[in-house]
């Protein structure tokens, strides 16, 4: 069976400087992966810049929350504390994916004999847990807002913050969804996804500020509840999402597609059973194929290196390829 280079220990052949700068620009990767073409189609320097963005989504989500945070304090709006809470969330999801992306950079060993890029889906455990969470602490201070309500005050400064909150997802939003097709993450994209519906939260926040200034106080609340109900939806498609990955489903188009790449090989007769998972943000392939029984080995291995490189020229995060060549029968 053939593989893919496997890049590891030497996947950085670049000078090393030494200071407090370079452990730093190691640490969070930020250098090396402006050629973002050569990152889709090598999974080492794709894993890396994964790292980087998570890591500058981290320090952008820690700000906005920090900020909202103060206004939350000085103004007691539900619907700013609604969003708040959900950035919060968010801040903490970034941690399990970061881990994971660092776990993904380990060599496969004799016990995890696939690497470790199954840890970017488990992380996605943690997010959906987290956004639960949030959602279930929106709704139940929106509630209590209602029951017991609390003085709605600077307007300007919740206004602010809520432009803030806008402006930081979606900055975040727009690097993760671009960067997690360029790597071909799909838990960064639908992260990416995610925080551009909390970027929409946030600007719902500036109705509860106008529906305050003209007097009607309970939009506050009433927006809060409508922000937590909306957290609980994206918690419920994130949980779909996850679970499609724990069990290693993938989109039957995929399929599809790879069937009639490889069918367009010369000497495949036809296409037996195809199996296709992702690995984190990779993917792997096996399949059997019938080709001709009069070929001789030199040919048949000509093929499989055929398949291989259709395949992952259309796919380029396919860092394996197993094919099994079964003859025809006569």
């Amino acid at each position: 069976m053939y593989h893919s280079e496997n890049h590891n220990e030497q996947d950085h052949q670049h000078p090393h400087r030494s200071g407090v700068w370079s452990t730093i620009t190691h640490l969070f990767y930020f250098h090396g992966y402006h050629d973002h073409a050569k990152a889709a189609n090598d999974p080492t320097m794709a894993t890396n810049q994964g790292i980087r963005t998570v890591w500058l989504a981290l320090f952008g989500l820690i700000l906005t929350t920090s900020i909202q945070a103060i206004v939350v304090t000085i103004s007691h709006s539900t619907a700013l504390l609604a969003d708040m809470a959900h950035n919060l969330g968010d801040t903490i999801n970034e941690i399990p994916l970061l881990l994971a992306f660092y776990l993904a950079r380990r060599v496969a060993t004799t016990r995890y004999t696939y690497g470790y890029g199954k840890a970017e889906d488990i992380a996605g455990i943690f997010v959906v847990a987290s956004l639960t969470f949030s959602a279930g602490y929106t709704v139940y201070e929106a509630i209590t807002r209602f029951i017991h309500p609390v003085p709605f005050s600077n307007l300007g400064w919740v206004a602010l913050a809520a432009l803030v909150g806008f402006v930081g997802n979606e900055t975040i939003a727009i690097m993760q969804i671009r960067v997690g097709r360029q790597i071909g993450s799909a838990t960064m994209v639908a992260d990416g996804l995610h925080t551009r519906t909390d970027g929409f939260a946030s600007l719902a926040v500036l109705v509860a500020v106008g529906g305050t200034w003209l007097g009607y106080p309970i939009v506050d609340p009433l927006i809060g509840l409508a922000i937590g109900i909306t957290i609980a939806v994206i918690a419920f498609d994130a949980c779909k999402m996850i679970w499609y990955r724990l069990m290693d489903a993938v989109d039957p188009a995929l399929v599809g597609q790879i069937t009639t790449i490889v069918t367009a090989v010369a000497d495949v007769h036809s296409v037996g059973h195809i199996k296709v998972r992702w690995n984190g943000h990779k993917l792997l392939c096996e399949l059997e194929v019938t080709i001709p029984a009069t070929l001789t080995i030199q040919q048949g291995d000509a093929i499989r290196i055929a398949i291989r490189a259709a395949v992952q020229a259309h796919h380029p995060q396919m860092v394996s390829v197993a094919v099994v060549l079964v003859p025809s029968i006569a």
